[in-house]
């Protein structure tokens, strides 16, 4: 069986679309595809070794095997034990992007795994009634019901015009020019938007752009040089920290990203 999805061609809020087929049978392998402008979903059945989940700013809403919980933002890397045979099926929602849907300020999910008790009261209500026959439906069924029980609105312009301030490197000072804000007013929005201050943000989009560099096979010093890095001892640094693992093993793990189980699924390894 197969259903018809949209697949966006930007990684934030994309306004260009594709069809795309995605397979509503349960499958072990990790698999992602875009259900609207910043919303990705994802699903997998997990296996018995630890995921590395990096962090990316994304939050997740997660069901597993018929129970829902949201991923808030995390400010590292995190090992999480494998659950064999466990289903599960998310929306990743891009940096920013979802607690504006999702009703739950990202401040107070950051580094956590939370109950469906932490949406509020209509959310969980909407979400109630469009899952109650999750045991008759397929993964892409249940993240397109997901998605179809939350109420989503046109986004916060503040919102989108810091993220990618943030994507594209602008220094912290010059963020807060181009929007007018005072650094204790950046502080308080960047948190309660995207679960972190303007710099860590600042510091997570960089090692994201780098991660994506290397990954694609640019050397390590020059990827330092193009993503903001004072040089390769500097970007090294910064990999292990927020990741937990040198450079080499992040990038040779690659090709483990399709079999691993959990959320954020664009910044996971095995």
């Amino acid at each position: 069986m197969w259903e018809r999805v949209k697949e966006q061609s930007s990684t934030l809020v994309g306004e260009s679309w594709q069809s795309r087929r995605v397979s509503s049978e349960w499958s072990p392998v990790y698999r992602e595809w875009a259900l609207g402008p910043g919303v990705t979903a994802w699903t997998s059945v997990s296996g018995t070794g630890p995921v590395r989940v990096l962090p990316d700013g994304c939050l997740d809403l997660l069901w597993t095997d018929g129970s829902l919980s949201i991923a808030g933002p995390d400010t590292v890397a995190k090992l999480v034990p494998g659950e064999s045979g466990r289903r599960r099926v998310g929306l990743r929602f891009a940096p920013g992007v979802g607690p504006g849907i999702l009703g739950v300020p990202a401040g107070e999910l950051t580094d956590l795994q939370a109950p469906a008790d932490a949406l509020p009261s209509a959310q969980r209500r909407r979400l109630g009634r469009g899952l109650r026959h999750t045991d008759l439906m397929g993964p892409a069924e249940i993240a397109t019901t997901l998605l179809d029980s939350l109420d989503i609105d046109g986004g916060d312009p503040f919102v989108t015009r810091l993220a990618d301030l943030a994507a594209a490197g602008t220094a912290l000072p010059a963020i807060g020019r181009a929007l007018d804000l005072s650094p204790r007013q950046l502080h308080r929005r960047s948190v309660a938007a995207f679960g972190y201050g303007p710099k860590q943000l600042h510091r997570i989009s960089r090692f994201q752009r780098a991660l994506s560099q290397l990954r694609a096979g640019l050397p390590a010093a020059e990827c330092a040089v193009r993503t903001g890095f004072s040089d390769q001892s500097h970007l090294s640094r910064e990999v292990r920290a927020l990741a937990g693992v040198p450079i080499r093993e992040l990038t040779q793990a690659r090709g483990a990203k399709m079999s691993t189980p959990l959320p954020s699924g664009s910044s996971t390894l095995a």
